[in-house]
């Protein structure tokens, strides 16, 4: 099984230096992965209506669809179908960083740290929570969150904004991890504008006791400045960066089979979707890479209205789907998104696009 793997990530390494071939560049030297929570074609059809026809999406030439089931369950949840993206290995629901053998896996993020890139994550919902911790943490559980936080101080991830502060300084164990991060240079941030106004060095702003509330609700543009800060610090480095940016709460309208609120996520991811894709066309070195760990709710589309934006939508579940996913890829060596594939190989492709080893 190895022996197949290797000689998988040896063929896509083959293909992005035969797209190289007409190109300045073979590689790309950043990635910007952006994951929808419970982006489903509808999901991205709704807002797109909603949003008067159009949406950053529509940008894309190269797109495909991801199979994106668990090691139990023909219906993944996002710390299974994180953890399929963070280490090309399927596992179970509830997974975070660990294989179906409860054996953790280096992640991309781990990877691109070895490596000596910048990395990041943001959220719009709690830092603790599934798709980000997938990405740094290894814990038997996604419900560990205080473990999952204490993992955090295990790297050194420039850029950490969401959610779930009182996993740092509310903890069982009485610790206060913003203490630890500040003995370790890191600077805590406490409003939007105090992170917009940063020059330089790494960060953490954890702008909700738990899970973040709604757009809808007076969230603000945080997902959006904290995207655009990201790209601005991270892209100092010379060696490349890996950013991981979620929209976390689009997963939750379908939870709650609440159209708008879906809908009102789907349109703020939106706005971070559009701001990569300007990042990477003035680059030319950055590779995006857009989908989603799941579909949420079944969300039916009934009827809608380009010009007022108007959505009629309705739900089969308050749970997940197993519906295969889109995926949307920008930049070099974007070609290699296209087709149907496992999610795991969504981290086969960005670790061959980054080159980087697991040694």
């Amino acid at each position: 099984m190895k022996k197949i793997v290797s000689l998988g990530i040896i063929a896509l390494s083959f293909a992005f230096t035969a797209l190289g071939q007409n190109t300045s560049k073979i590689f790309p030297k950043n990635i910007i992965f952006l994951i929808g929570d419970g982006m489903g074609v509808s999901q991205i059809y709704a807002g797109l209506t909603a949003n008067k026809g159009h949406l950053a999406l529509e940008r894309i030439r190269h797109i495909g669809f991801h199979k994106n089931q668990a090691t139990d369950n023909y219906v993944t949840d996002s710390a299974a179908g994180a953890t399929a993206f963070s280490t090309g290995k399927k596992t179970y629901n509830g997974a975070i960083g660990m294989d179906a053998t409860k054996t953790p896996q280096a992640t991309l993020l781990e990877l691109a740290e070895k490596k000596g890139l910048a990395t990041g994550l943001v959220s719009t919902a709690d830092i603790t929570d599934a798709t980000p911790a997938a990405f740094i943490a290894h814990q038997i559980k996604r419900s560990m969150h205080d473990e999952i936080a204490k993992d955090f101080l295990k790297t050194d991830v420039e850029i950490v904004v969401g959610g779930g502060r009182k996993s740092f300084d509310q903890r069982k164990d009485g610790q206060n991890l913003l203490d630890s991060l500040k003995a370790k240079k890191y600077q805590i941030v406490e409003t939007i504008a105090e992170m917009n106004q940063i020059k330089q060095g790494k960060f953490y702003y954890l702008y909700a006791p738990g899970d973040p509330i709604k757009f809808s609700e007076g969230r603000g543009e945080v997902l959006l400045d904290a995207t655009k800060k990201s790209l601005e610090l991270l892209s100092r480095n010379k060696k490349g960066f890996f950013v991981m940016i979620e929209g976390g709460q689009i997963d939750w309208g379908g939870h709650a089979n609440d159209a708008n609120y879906a809908i009102t996520e789907m349109v703020d991811f939106n706005k971070s979707i559009a701001a990569a894709l300007d990042f990477a066309e003035k680059d030319k070195e950055t590779l995006v890479v857009i989908t989603a760990d799941h579909e949420t709710g079944g969300m039916a589309l009934l009827g809608g209205d380009m010009t007022t934006g108007e959505v009629k939508a309705s739900f089969i579940t308050k749970g997940h789907t197993g519906q295969m996913v889109p995926v949307f890829a920008f930049g070099p060596g974007s070609e290699v998104f296209q087709g149907i594939y496992q999610n795991t190989a969504i981290f086969d492709k960005m670790k061959a696009a980054l080159r980087l080893s697991q040694k």
